[in-house]
């Protein structure tokens, strides 16, 4: 099998583009979440985060999350283009700290709630969720 000049250099720039793209995404990530926690250390516990094991359609994904004490919750799905997906922030009369939506997948991948608490500190908690239908153009 003959490869021109061209066709090889199309497939170093597929393979060079597809080696990157993973840590783009992963920048956008740590990006967010270092925005969010202002580069503090992220602990577990303290945040219930609910989405479905698996999702049929990526385009509606029911999730709620709850942080009693939480001053404001980040949502992210680490596989999306756009990894943060939502804020939840809450004022000191909240009777709460929940809330639910729904978000788009663009395919199977973690959902990631970091929560912000009122002494400073922050949570998170995963769920990987299954997607058999792409939200997001997949």
């Amino acid at each position: 099998m003959e490869f021109t000049r061209r066709e090889t250099m199309a497939i170093g720039a597929g393979a060079a583009l597809a080696a990157v793209l993973p840590g783009v995404v992963s920048a956008a990530v740590k990006a967010s979440i270092d925005e969010f926690t202002g580069g503090a250390e992220v602990g577990t516990g303290g945040v219930t985060l609910t989405a479905p094991e698996i999702a049929e359609n990526g385009n509606t994904v029911p999730i709620s999350v709850e942080a009693p004490g939480a001053e404001a919750i980040l949502v992210l799905a680490m596989g999306n283009p756009t990894p943060a997906v939502a804020e939840f922030k809450f004022g000191a009369l909240a009777g709460q700290q929940s809330a639910s939506t729904r978000i788009r997948l663009a395919g199977t991948q973690d959902v990631v709630a970091i929560a912000r608490m009122a002494d400073g500190t922050f949570a998170q908690e995963t769920k990987t969720v299954k997607v058999t239908i792409g939200g997001c153009g997949g």
